[in-house]
């Protein structure tokens, strides 16, 4: 896995403008990851996925993370403050292949999510039907007493318990951050889309960069490939003659 260069930034940021979330994602890996097939992200677990998408943050960004999250009960505007090792599973993503659940007199074998089985939900429509798509994808045999079933038969107490062990078995996809709202003291835990939150960031991080590419290009003459491959600290410096501002990826 490499770090983003600014270049490669702005080049994910230009794809990912116009495609959905889980492309998104996939468009980030594949760009830190460019020796590593693209069928076979689509094929890594959710949690998988994510991890490798944290790890990308981290190498890129750096080891903080903040977020903002609004408090359910009154409306206050928390700012969270965390480091990767905070959502990171305690146990690896890479899990069995599949497992079993046995339940009222079911025995159904699953394998948890991957990044293809989201892209597909997605193309379902509503919440109900994406997950009814993930079920019959990620159901591999359901078999009640001795006679196969199919999945649309499965029972509401057999699927809650196919759901929690599919959570077992790729942690890493349902990370949830703790939060304590000072305000009113609302307790609550909120989840971390680690996809999304690194997209905000890009999608922040890439108008400012253009700002300051159209700053240096104007001053000087300069391309924007030289630009970009300036380090942070020259950047940094030529910006502080050009402008009373800094480049967004000078963070060191």
């Amino acid at each position: 896995m490499q770090r983003l260069s600014p270049r490669e930034l702005l080049d994910v940021w230009e794809r990912g403008s116009t495609q959905r979330p889980h492309e998104r994602a996939h468009t980030i890996l594949a760009a830190a990851l460019p020796d590593q097939p693209e069928a076979a992200l689509d094929d890594l677990s959710v949690g998988r996925r994510d991890s490798l998408l944290l790890d990308v943050r981290e190498l890129t960004f750096g080891p903080t993370l903040d977020a903002v999250v609004a408090c359910g009960r009154c409306g206050e505007r928390l700012e969270r403050r965390f480091g990767p090792d905070e959502v990171r599973a305690q146990t690896p993503a890479d899990g069995p292949a599949t497992a079993e659940v046995v339940a009222g007199g079911w025995c159904v074998r699953i394998r948890p999510p991957s990044a293809r089985d989201l892209a597909a939900a997605a193309d379902a429509g509503g919440a109900a039907e994406a997950r009814a798509v993930l079920l019959e994808r990620c159901v591999v045999e359901a078999i009640e007493g001795e006679l196969p079933r199919p999945v649309a038969d499965l029972p509401a107490k057999v699927l809650e318990a196919i759901e929690a062990r599919m959570a077992e078995l790729d942690p890493q996809a349902d990370v949830r951050l703790a939060m304590s709202c000072p305000a009113c003291g609302e307790r609550w835990d909120e989840a971390l889309d680690i996809a999304a939150f690194l997209w905000s960031e890009i999608d922040a991080w890439a108008p400012r960069a253009l700002r300051d590419v159209h700053v240096l290009a104007s001053a000087y003459g300069w391309s924007e490939a030289d630009i970009l491959a300036l380090g942070p600290r020259r950047l940094a410096a030529y910006l502080e003659m050009a402008k009373p501002t800094v480049g967004p990826w000078a963070t060191s």
